[in-house]
């Protein structure tokens, strides 16, 4: 099977296409189940007052999960690299009052525009598979985070057990791509690209130890919700 194709003009165009239907299919595709995952990567990763930094921000939502969690005093920079995807979650700021706290910005994960050690917590939700060249990505994040600060990674994966695998397998390949396409059509297959794309994406220890390889120590990873979604936690 050849590999996925996550070109960085290919991702670009694939999330600049669906924004206006992304949050909606992510909290229909996934039951609502995806906001309790951010949530917990807040809790488990929590902010301590310093500045939290989303990469592969997308739309917002762990971003602002942490600016909630944090009492809404703390800083956090949302960065992503396709604009209508940041028009969206700027306007989800203004809306919750967030603007003073939270701010969005166009960047790319693998070349990262700030200065070294700036930041507390740095997060990715469901985005460090869709890089080109992952290990860099995480190589940048843990270059911009603080020595003691905690690296999180939320990422979809692939449940290990037989009959709960069997099942979200059916989904996620067949049912999922159906719904997906119909009601966010675009031209690059963005929900027959979703579940190729964690099919081939290292999960489990794999992960784990491409952390370790960045630069990060005391690596744990928790399954969530039957090992459909894992929280990876490293520190600096």
């Amino acid at each position: 099977m050849s590999p996925v194709n996550k070109s960085p003009d290919r991702i670009q165009r694939m999330f600049g296409e669906i924004a206006p239907r992304y949050d909606f299919l992510n909290h229909l595709l996934s039951m609502g189940i995806d906001r309790r995952w951010r949530r917990k990567t807040t809790r488990l990763v929590p902010p301590g007052g310093g500045p939290v930094l989303d990469v592969c921000s997308g739309t917002g939502d762990l971003a602002l999960a942490y600016w909630r969690a944090g009492g809404q005093a703390i800083r956090v920079v949302g960065a992503d690299f396709a604009r209508p995807m940041l028009r969206i979650a700027k306007h989800k700021a203004r809306r919750a009052a967030a603007e003073r706290h939270v701010a969005f910005l166009q960047a790319d994960t693998q070349r990262l525009p700030f200065s070294a050690s700036t930041f507390e917590v740095v997060a990715v939700g469901f985005g460090l598979r869709n890089l080109s060249d992952p290990d860099r990505g995480l190589r940048e994040m843990v270059r911009v985070c603080r020595a003691g600060g905690r690296v999180a990674v939320l990422e979809f994966s692939i449940p290990a057990a037989g009959p709960i695998r069997m099942i979200y397998q059916a989904y996620f390949r067949y049912l999922l791509p159906r719904v997906g396409q119909a009601l966010a059509r675009n031209g690059h297959s963005a929900y027959n690209y979703l579940p190729a794309s964690v099919g081939e994406f290292p999960q489990g220890a794999a992960l784990a130890d491409r952390m370790r390889a960045a630069g990060l120590a005391d690596v744990h990873f928790d399954p969530l919700t039957f090992g459909i979604a894992t929280l990876y936690t490293g520190a600096k």
